[in-house]
């Protein structure tokens, strides 16, 4: 499975003529250990692999620190202090040793997208997309921080290659990495969440297009995946506290309590009176026809190429029944996602995991990018 990642200016990493997501060869090179950062937006969670992808993954250490929003969000001397002594002390609580740390950046403050050029062997293309970034990204150059990868030859059309651009503003990314690297760590990689996730979640050997979501706190993220790769990525606006803020307002309850019924309840129609899912349906259709919509922007693309199911994440891997709401809505087979699907994790190592597993996607992600020196 091949995947980008975006790369501070400070840190670039030539890995374009080998990095193969199912090779040996890591993306970051003569790094050796390091742990994955995923810096939520309710909790911090941690994660280091052993292993490889040839020949499997396994659980070394990991962390889950619940964190108060206001705490991720207070940009303040002592807010970053407060998150630096959280990160810190989740490492310590996992035993992670290694200063080497690869980080998620949040969809809203990334653009990734795929174009299609004319076939050319690989260095050159690489070379044309690099000087002429400026029509692919959406902001000037000069201020963008941009890494790109051949996808190789169109599905469908043999005189086009596809690439996959991913952008962030020079500002963010440095001051994310001067932020973290501040707690006294090494930031080898940046790379958008959606890609870690997908890479996490994609259902091993499946022949056709898999459509993978993740349904954050304020926003989701959609990547289409078709032969181990990108076709698609989306950032879908609302997230789990429109949810909430929905039931808060419908049931009159308050929004802690509307969390609560939603993680509970779920879709049940038998619960509650089916207050919740009544209270839901419409803001769910609404979702539902964002991934149709999706879908069929896919199929037009990729003409021939079926998708043969949904792959749920975040907070939707954790409403009950929104897996069946999904594949009445689409017509398409809707699972939740397993993110520990290639790892290896110790039956004590599940019984601690087992109420939080299905929010380490994007740890998950950024860490099976691989350790290999």
């Amino acid at each position: 499975m091949s995947f980008m990642a975006i790369l501070t200016i400070r840190k670039i990493i030539d890995f374009y003529s080998a990095c193969v997501y199912n090779d040996s060869m890591s993306l970051i090179h003569g790094v050796g250990d390091f742990f994955a950062l995923d810096i939520g937006t309710t909790a911090i969670r941690l994660v280091q692999l052993g292993g490889n992808a040839q020949h499997g993954w396994v659980l070394q250490k990991f962390a889950y620190v619940p964190v108060d929003r206001r705490t991720l969000e207070d940009g303040s001397p002592a807010g970053q202090r407060r998150l630096g002594e959280t990160i810190l002390g989740a490492m310590k609580q996992a035993g992670i040793t290694t200063k080497n740390v690869a980080v998620g950046m949040p969809a809203a403050k990334t653009f990734t997208t795929i174009v299609r050029v004319e076939n050319m062997p690989e260095n050159e293309l690489i070379n044309m997309i690099k000087y002429q970034l400026d029509k692919y990204i959406p902001m000037p150059v000069d201020e963008a921080t941009a890494d790109y990868l051949s996808l190789g030859v169109c599905p469908h059309d043999a005189t086009k290659a596809e690439v996959l651009i991913s952008s962030s503003a020079v500002a963010f990314t440095e001051a994310r990495m001067e932020l973290i690297e501040s707690y006294g760590l090494n930031v080898i990689a940046q790379e958008p969440e959606s890609l870690a996730m997908a890479r996490a979640l994609t259902p091993v050997g499946a022949q056709d297009a898999r459509m993978i979501i993740d349904l954050g706190e304020r926003s989701t993220d959609l990547v289409m995946m078709y032969r181990g790769v990108p076709r698609l990525v989306r950032s879908i606006p609302g997230g789990f506290s429109l949810l909430v803020t929905t039931v808060s307002s419908s049931l009159s309850v308050k929004e802690d309590q509307a969390r609560q019924f939603i993680l509970k309840f779920g879709l049940a129609q038998d619960k509650v009176e089916g207050q919740v899912f009544k209270a839901l349906d419409s803001t769910l259709e609404s979702f539902a026809s964002e991934l149709a919509k999706s879908m069929r922007f896919f199929k037009s693309e990729y003409m021939n190429i079926p998708v043969g199911g949904i792959v749920l994440s975040g907070f939707a891997g954790m409403i009950p029944f929104i897996a069946e709401y999904i594949e009445a809505k689409t017509g398409v087979s809707t699972t939740q996602g397993n993110p520990w699907q290639l790892v290896r994790v110790s039956p004590e190592q599940q019984q601690v995991l087992q109420p939080v597993a299905s929010e380490f996607a994007v740890a998950i992600g950024l860490a099976e990018r691989g350790n290999d020196r």
